[in-house]
């Protein structure tokens, strides 16, 4: 999307007006884009403030608060791992670093084939089951250095198998 098409501005045109009357429909219309679009780069930010009236710097500082919106675009497969307290203290920090190593990225980033992007998150409310990972909203509970390189195969496995 870095151009955006015709196509794009019409539907992202057709969201904003899905909430028109609402007296805060700002979430509501960035996360209908990012559903969308998997992401909201600052041509459709521009696009929104002039449909809303809402600046894009309060439009940007909204994306860039919530780990749900994201600037560029994400993986198919999304890795989110939680950094929170209880799962930093059983041993979160390794399992990132594991996922980046076998991955060849950082958090935030996206591996060239565009397959895996890695989140790494302040808490997901799933302390009792720490550390825990997100795959696109599949939770990995008791998380194991020695389990990521199973869990990235899984997720190459059910690629192959879509090709």
């Amino acid at each position: 999307m870095a151009h955006l098409s015709e196509a794009a501005v019409v539907k992202i045109n057709e969201i904003c007006d899905r909430y028109i009357g609402e007296k805060t429909p700002l979430i509501m219309i960035l996360s209908d884009i990012q559903k969308e679009y998997g992401y909201i780069p600052l041509e459709v930010q521009e696009i929104v403030s002039e449909r809303t009236g809402i600046s894009v710097a309060e439009i940007y500082g909204v994306v860039t608060f919530y780990s749900f919106f994201s600037l560029k675009p994400n993986g198919k497969y999304v890795i989110g791992c939680c950094l929170g307290t209880a799962c930093y203290v059983k041993g979160a920090q390794q399992i990132v670093d594991k996922f980046s190593e076998l991955l060849g990225i950082k958090p935030g980033e996206t591996t060239e084939d565009g397959l895996f992007t890695i989140d790494a998150l302040r808490c997901i409310g799933a302390c009792a089951i720490a550390p825990a990972v997100t795959i696109n909203g599949k939770v990995y509970p008791h998380v194991e250095v020695s389990e990521v390189a199973g869990i990235i195969d899984e997720y190459k496995a059910k690629e192959a198998a879509e090709a």
